[in-house]
């Protein structure tokens, strides 16, 4: 076997301390080393951790940044979620396939430059967008993508596209991003300036369950969009039996039309790092891990910078803010691109080094979690929220919002509207009322949580946003009055088809069916039987699902079904002679007409 190969990879395994639970790192820096994860790379990797080689490939086979295959020096992942292609991403995309003579999925013949589709890389207000390895490119138009192959082929260095810097920290010399916040209403929760450590010297005049109690006074819940009381949350921790806790930050948004994570990452990242090290405090854990998205990985050397600077002002590390026997410390896990992920028991199992595989529940995180032991998740904003609340009291937070839903919420908005960018707006605002501050009042459609949430119509604007009504992780993906919906429900199944992790039957099968008999009725073919079958496969869908991926995967469909049913309706039609079509003949004998160069005689006469 190659002797360089096995230096690399034996270097990058001891710098790991040959740890099998540290094999994202590993994997990723093997890529980053060697352009990818060979065949004799995995075995290598299997040996030094002590593991199996189908392990190893397991994680790397899983992750979309992985690869057993080489790809280009320069990898362009294209967005293609909805609002891109709203923005005009499909002509992007044909621009940059004329300027390098490849379709999407290939590489150059001088194996320079690879492009490829990704999900959405959060910066849905900016689009279209892409990543040129990690250098962020927004609001791409097709003069765009030419420059930026002709750039790449003459220095073949992505940092030399940057030019204008976002404002903010995106300007800031480790982050250096051409990527703007669109911070377009602040509140007094996220966005407020706090001293640094101000949350802990609260916290610390208090007895680990007197912040716990704060917590639950204030109602805090979830930011993520389930809702879950986060004091009740953390006080199921502290008393579960361990030897260890652990506190897990989820940062890997990935529901298509979402940001507001990257904002606060980007401007608020002694907030979140504070409301851990609180929440370590509260259940007793001295290890913290924040999960970043790889989308997100051009942030990661200014967050260590934060952490360092924080561990210089005694506010990590040991005997925190001269507290004895209060040790923690914060270290980022960087994903490798996979949504399933954002769901908690998956984001664990990828901080174990494992494929992002969801685990049964029971038993919850709180019981059994990170390595087996009690663990808290909670995401970006629920943290700062309860660093905010030990620094002001449970009270001042508790006073704003709606009755059960305390506090503000940040959405992140994008779409047909003439303002996208992130809002800080207090829980019981209604949807018209945030739509007109959006800039949207002639919205006919919004999507409200993401593919996984809702989608509600003009009867429903008057509707408020909070957990009894429209609950949000916070995403708002606004439609104009000339877009198709059932072409919107379309493309979220594809993502959910595209994502899912395949375990198990309901969502790895019954979301396929769902498209093809939906793609029936867009294209004419569907029937008034075909809607009680959508109905009654979504509902089966969400039931027998095995993680919340799965079970709220059928969510376009049935929320389509359920408040725009009359566009079903008006693309189904009885055809009154028992015959049921079942695929379109004219397209299936299209490249057979293409190559004959003459019509077919049974697509002229179906």
């Amino acid at each position: 076997m190659n002797k360089k190969l096995q230096a690399v990879i034996q270097g990058i395994c001891a710098r790991c301390g040959k740890d099998r639970t540290r094999m994202m790192d590993i994997v990723r820096e093997t890529q980053a080393a060697l352009g990818c994860v060979s065949s004799d790379a995995m075995d290598l990797i299997a040996r030094e951790t002590g593991t199996h080689r189908v392990e190893v490939e397991s994680v790397v086979s899983f992750y979309a940044f992985l690869s057993s295959a080489p790809k280009g020096k320069v990898v362009i992942r294209l967005c293609n979620d909805v609002v891109d292609k709203m923005q005009g991403m499909e002509r992007v995309a044909k621009a940059f396939e004329d300027a390098l003579g490849i379709a999407f999925g290939q590489t150059t013949p001088d194996g320079a430059i690879t492009i490829e589709y990704a999900p959405c890389i959060g910066m849905s207000d900016q689009a279209p967008a892409a990543l040129v390895n990690d250098v962020v490119v927004t609001s791409l138009s097709s003069d765009a993508a030419r420059e930026i192959v002709a750039a790449l082929k003459e220095h073949g260095d992505p940092s030399r596209l940057v030019r204008q810097l976002g404002d903010g920290n995106n300007g800031h010399p480790l982050v250096r991003a051409m990527v703007r916040n669109n911070i377009r209403a602040r509140g007094p929760v996220i966005f407020a300036d706090m001293e640094p450590g101000a949350a802990l010297k609260g916290a610390l005049a208090m007895t680990p369950q007197e912040v716990i109690r704060d917590v639950k006074t204030a109602r805090l819940r979830g930011r993520g969009g389930a809702g879950f009381p986060t004091g009740m949350k953390w006080e199921f921790t502290r008393q579960a039996p361990g030897a260890r806790r652990f506190v897990l930050c989820n940062a890997d948004e990935g529901e298509p039309g979402t940001f507001k994570d990257r904002v606060m990452l980007t401007e608020c990242p002694d907030l979140l790092f504070e409301g851990m090290t609180v929440a370590g405090y509260a259940i007793g854990a001295d290890t913290g891990i924040m999960y970043l998205r790889a989308e997100y990985a051009y942030l990661a050397p200014f967050l260590e910078d934060v952490l360092a600077q924080r561990r210089a002002k005694h506010l990590l590390g040991p005997a925190i803010l001269g507290k004895q026997g209060f040790n923690f410390d914060i270290r980022i896990q960087m994903g490798a691109g996979a949504y399933i992920c954002g769901e908690e028991t998956a984001l664990i199992s990828s901080c174990e080094g494992l494929r992002g595989d969801p685990k049964n529940r029971p038993p919850f995180p709180a019981q059994k979690g990170y390595l087996g032991f009690p663990t808290v998740v909670n995401n970006v904003e629920t943290f700062c929220c309860a660093a905010r609340i030990l620094a002001k009291g449970p009270g001042w937070f508790a006073e704003m919002g709606s009755k059960g839903s305390a506090g503000t919420k940040l959405l992140s908005v994008s779409g047909d509207c003439r303002s996208p960018g992130v809002y800080e707006v207090p829980f019981g605002v209604t949807l018209a009322d945030f739509l007109a501050m959006a800039g949207a009042e002639d919205a006919a459609a919004v999507q409200i949580g993401g593919p996984s949430g809702q989608m509600v119509g003009r009867n429903d604007f008057g509707r408020t946003i909070c957990y009894d009504d429209l609950a949000t992780g916070g995403s708002v993906i606004v439609f104009g009055p000339n877009r198709d919906v059932l072409g919107v429900a379309l493309e979220f199944l594809e993502f959910f088809i595209d994502e899912s992790c395949g375990y198990c039957t309901p969502c790895r099968v019954g979301n396929v069916l769902l498209r093809e008999r939906l793609h029936a009725i867009i294209a004419g073919r569907g029937e008034p039987a075909d809607l009680e079958y959508l109905q009654k496969l979504g509902e089966t869908i969400k039931t027998a699902s095995r993680c919340g991926l799965g079970q709220t995967s059928a969510n376009p469909v049935l929320a389509t079904l359920k408040n725009f049913r009359s566009e079903y309706e008006k693309r189904v039609k009885a055809r009154g002679d028992g015959l049921q079509p079942s695929f379109d003949l004219r397209a299936a004998v299209a490249d057979a007409e293409a190559i004959t160069g003459r019509p077919s005689v049974h697509a002229a006469n179906p």
